[in-house]
């Protein structure tokens, strides 16, 4: 009986459909960031993160993605697993992969950071990598989009968005 249980688990494992990770629609409805939980505006600036189990987190700009990135519920999510993620081109709205992506600086995205998606690599564009180190470093649109927007010293990484920060509430 043990042996059978074994060969079952084996056999149970071994057939396990491998994870689509083929991007997928926005549900306008009901997908938010999962990072500052707001609703997605834009395909053209969204990201969306697949893990292998298949399962899909949103962001609403490429800065929400940076900073969740590497956090402890991303460390949940992808669990040292394969992952994907996709992003939108931001003249066409189709899937891109988000990490082999050309951006260019200077958009009107949704959460500020500036940076938008492209196919195709020009003159005046950024590797992924460097815009993941211009976002840490704070080299985005990120404070004056806050400061038209009325938003103020509002804080966004480490898994949260928007609020004050410990100090501010003392």
């Amino acid at each position: 009986m043990k042996k059978l249980a074994i060969v079952l688990l084996l056999f149970v494992i071994a057939c396990k459909p491998p994870a689509d990770f083929q991007p997928k629609e926005i549900n306008w409805d009901r997908d938010i960031c999962v990072l500052c939980l707001m609703g997605l505006a834009d395909q053209e600036y969204s990201v969306q993160l697949i893990n292998s189990e298949g399962k899909t987190v949103w962001f609403d700009d490429i800065g929400c993605y940076v900073n969740y990135k590497g956090s402890d519920d991303w460390k949940k999510f992808v669990r040292e697993g394969e992952y994907k993620s996709w992003i939108g081109d931001c003249e066409t709205g189709k899937w891109i992969d988000a990490e082999k992506a050309n951006y260019r600086f200077g958009d009107d995205t949704p959460m500020g950071y500036g940076f938008g998606a492209l196919t195709e690599a020009n003159d005046s564009t950024f590797d992924y990598n460097t815009v993941v180190q211009r976002i840490k470093d704070g080299k985005t649109l990120r404070d004056k989009f806050m400061k038209k927007k009325k938003m103020g010293n509002m804080k966004c990484g480490d898994g949260k968005c928007g609020g004050m920060n410990k100090e501010e509430k003392e």
